[in-house]
């Protein structure tokens, strides 16, 4: 009897441990103000188009900049949607740290494509297939030319530049794509004087194939500079137009 008193006693002191316990910390401090704001900006190093000045202005300039604020009143849902309009910005998470201090963690867009079309329209097309503003930081993903629209750029296209970004020697090979009047692909290589015709803008990865064989197995011997146009356009076969003499 004097046992199960004992246990019932022990679990009463603990029931009532872990009542404060969650109480306290549930509890709201009262009066603590912000003290300051940490900007954590993602892929910073090989995208410098966000930084930390135009973050902190952006708060600034609608009200929302929170140090200094009683951490009770700072509302950092309204925070990431006001950054969220930032044309650059990917995503944005805000979020309260233990020691008075609002964290502030951002994504770039991250561009794959630089459209310069005819009909005088400059922007990137970033990962997600969205059109995306020119920024004053050089990126060096491939520029694509010519008769190119944006419907063209966020569907076939995207999904070209997409298979480049994604294969580390198309990424490094490929400085341009062309569109030509009948919206064929041509593409100018980084080495090798010659341009890359793939002919309608489909079947990617079997075109890319073909030519990296005929890289590997032909142009290795007979020369980088020896055609002037090399066609994927059809099937199982590859078409070299060699070089006037």
């Amino acid at each position: 009897m004097i046992k199960r008193i004992f246990i019932l006693l022990f679990l009463l002191m603990i029931t009532s441990y872990l009542v404060v316990a969650v109480t306290m910390l549930n509890a709201r401090p009262i009066g603590q103000r912000c003290d300051s704001v940490g900007v954590f900006i993602a892929d910073s190093i090989d995208y410098g188009f966000i930084t930390k000045k135009g973050i902190t202005d952006q708060l600034k300039s609608k009200g929302l900049m929170p140090v200094g604020k009683d951490m009770n009143s700072i509302n950092t849902k309204i925070m990431e949607k006001e950054l969220n309009r930032l044309p650059l910005v990917d995503n944005v998470e805000c979020y309260k740290t233990s020691n008075r201090k609002i964290a502030i963690v951002i994504n770039q867009r991250v561009p794959i494509l630089r459209v310069m079309g005819n009909n005088g329209e400059c922007y990137y097309i970033d990962c997600k297939a969205k059109i995306m503003p020119l920024v004053k930081t050089p990126i060096y993903v491939p520029v694509v030319t010519g008769y190119i629209d944006r419907k063209m750029a966020k569907n076939e296209i995207f999904k070209l530049g997409q298979f480049i970004n994604n294969n580390p020697f198309w990424r490094s090979q490929i400085e341009q794509i062309n569109i030509t009047t009948t919206k064929e692909v041509e593409i100018v290589p980084m080495v090798g004087d010659h341009i890359i015709f793939l002919g309608k803008a489909e079947e990617y990865e079997d075109k890319f194939k073909r030519l990296k064989i005929f890289y590997e197995k032909a142009l290795n011997i007979v020369g980088w500079n020896k055609y002037d146009r090399i066609s994927l356009e059809f099937s199982n076969q590859i078409i070299c137009t060699k070089k006037e003499l």
